[in-house]
């Protein structure tokens, strides 16, 4: 599977708008994208972008990253500032309006998106999710045999233009091999240091958890260091076996967890620098895992005190949706920032 990182684009107010309308554009043209399917993505930038301007007094941002490698589509995502909906399937309705205008902006952007994804909640704002795919390429995606579905969000630190996260994932079969990581700081060299443990992984993910661990340790040293957790979730045993270095957070909700959000397993990590320094024993740990089960990753860029529990119905929403309303409240802004979403589909 690919995991290319976001591109930020601000919108702060209405002034920035004809700005990320021309750089999401370029970035489109920049990836072969017809023209047609350029004029998609354009109808629903404009959109977007119109709707932040029409509805927020904070704006938002646009995360943009291709999807597909070599690439066969675009995935957006808009995080909204407002004051969010208290029906937002009645707002995907054309002809609805609360702000006085022809009240065709959202469901514009549905008709003109592969894939489409809605959420809002009063007091929290909204998220949507895009995806467009050029002509003839949407069939070609990978297949995950309907067991797994994994969205995240990796974007770098504001004015950064490198994220120095990371993340590396392959299904072979039933089972499913996951690496986040965190470069150490940001920049250049942390996305290097990134870039090699991600390298060290894909060249042979059906390892362990823990030997995949020693392996980028031996493979990076050379570099600024990175933390970093790898797991594998097994379709056959219905169990997931993980081993984390550092500051990589997560859980794991089971089915029936519901808003109260309990019913969480979470990822406990040893200390430690891969690069630089490891403890003597490492040790994979394993957790039961079935369809319907949610396991949420991350970095130090995302607060540890978040909480599903805000968000009553997210749960029923895309993997990337859910990583987006996570990054939308609950990201520091100091740092490169990764969420990564798994749902095991019932």
């Amino acid at each position: 599977m690919d995991a290319s990182p976001h591109q930020r684009f601000l919108v702060p107010d209405k002034t920035y708008s004809s700005m990320a309308r021309r750089d999401i554009a370029r970035l489109t043209e920049s990836y072969g994208f017809s023209a047609p399917d350029t004029g998609r993505v354009n109808i629903v930038i404009s959109e977007l972008v119109s709707n932040l301007a029409k509805h927020t007094s904070g704006g938002g941002e646009l995360l943009v990253r291709p999807v597909g490698s070599p690439v066969a589509g675009l995935e957006i995502l808009c995080l909204d500032n407002g004051p969010g909906m208290a029906d937002p399937a009645r707002m995907l309705q054309d002809g609805f309006s609360t702000y006085g205008s022809a009240g065709e902006g959202l469901g514009a952007i549905k008709r003109q998106s592969d894939e489409f994804d809605l959420f809002s909640q009063p007091g929290v704002g909204t998220v949507v999710l895009c995806r467009i795919f050029k002509s003839g390429k949407r069939k070609e995606q990978p297949n995950t045999q309907e067991l797994y579905e994994v969205g995240y969000v990796l974007a770098p630190k504001p004015d950064e233009t490198v994220c120095g996260d990371g993340l590396a994932m392959e299904q072979r079969g039933a089972d499913l091999y996951m690496l986040a990581l965190d470069g150490l700081g940001h920049g250049a060299s942390a996305r290097e240091a990134a870039a090699q443990a991600a390298g060290v992984f894909t060249a042979s993910p059906a390892t362990a958890p823990a030997q995949a661990l020693r392996d980028i340790h031996a493979g990076i040293r050379q570099t600024r260091g990175a933390v970093g957790l790898a797991a594998r979730i097994s379709g056959a045993t219905q169990t997931i076996s993980y081993c984390g270095v550092g500051n990589i957070g997560g859980r794991i909700f089971a089915p029936g967890a519901g808003p109260a959000g309990t019913g969480y397993s979470g990822i406990v990590s040893y200390n430690g620098i891969l690069g630089h320094n490891m403890p003597n024993t490492l040790n994979s740990r394993r957790l039961d895992w079935g369809r319907g089960n949610l396991l949420v990753l991350h970095s130090d860029g995302l607060k540890s005190r978040w909480d599903l529990a805000k968000f009553p119905l997210l749960s029923r929403h895309r993997a990337a949706t859910i990583a987006a309303v996570l990054y939308k409240t609950n990201s520091r802004q100091t740092d490169d920032t990764l969420v990564v979403v798994c749902k095991g589909k019932a």
